[in-house]
């Protein structure tokens, strides 16, 4: 359930079809509890409608496109037409998750005897979706808790919901770091420049395999490729600023598996 009392136009909304008739489809939103909203035919489906229930039937789940909202009237104009394949998938999506998400702060709730209140209140200082939150914990650990100033047992709770439900996809990416010195102490270099490539970084697991002097392999796995690009180039940045500083040569040769 959404914080705001009333959707915003332009806004997607799952809803749930409680009444077909000729002209229109009247649905309640599922995510603004009591709100009700109006498809008219005309924003049923694109080009020539005969039959409505062709298209949209009684308890049937819709993705919706606010189109105007009237507060003092209580009215909700929709449009089912607007809503393409791509969103209204994402958006059943999100909305699943956030079923879930609710249900598992319940969860924690429940197994430290405090209100689900106590915990959501002070977590919508900062999120207004809370399984976004989960994948973080996951990813980052307890500390995305700590500013929170939750109780420890609650943060426990959480951590534990979170690992035993939340499976965050990641994707893993390569290259080669090329690093060459002629100083007679090239071997040291070369060790302090890969202890400076193993820089921890959050939610981002690094591997670096040896192939043969000049070459190292790096494996960056992370949650999705932007990420996973930012974080080699960090790892082979650090590695080559060493030993460039040292007087030698590297450069990062890309390759994605």
């Amino acid at each position: 359930m959404s914080e705001r009392l009333w959707p915003e136009d332009g806004e997607l909304v799952v809803c749930t079809v409680v009444d077909v008739k000729d002209f229109a489809a009247f649905v309640t939103l599922d995510e603004y509890e009591g709100r009700q909203g109006l498809i008219p035919i005309s924003e049923i489906a694109r080009g020539w409608i005969k039959y409505i229930r062709d298209f949209i039937r009684e308890g049937q789940k819709v993705v919706c496109k606010v189109l105007h909202v009237d507060t003092s009237r209580g009215h909700i104009d929709l449009s089912l037409k607007d809503v393409n394949d791509h969103q209204r998938r994402e958006k059943i999506q999100e909305w699943k998750n956030e079923q879930k998400a609710h249900k598992w702060i319940g969860f924690a709730a429940e197994a430290t005897g405090i209100n689900p209140a106590e915990i959501i209140d002070p977590l919508r200082a900062e999120y207004s979706l809370f399984y976004p939150l989960f994948e973080e914990l996951v990813i980052q650990g307890d500390d995305v808790l700590r500013r929170f100033n939750l109780p420890d047992a609650v943060i426990a709770a959480l951590m534990t919901v979170a690992a035993e439900n939340v499976k965050v996809q990641k994707v893993t990416i390569s290259g080669i770091i090329d690093m060459m010195s002629d100083k007679p102490d090239g071997v040291n270099i070369i060790r302090r420049a890969l202890r400076s490539a193993e820089t921890k970084l959050p939610g981002v697991d690094v591997d670096i395999t040896y192939l043969g002097a000049p070459r190292y392999q790096v494996k960056v796995t992370a949650t999705d490729y932007k990420v996973a690009e930012k974080a080699i180039e960090k790892v082979a940045s650090n590695a080559i600023g060493v030993v460039e500083r040292a007087g030698g040569t590297g450069k990062l040769i890309r390759k994605q598996k």
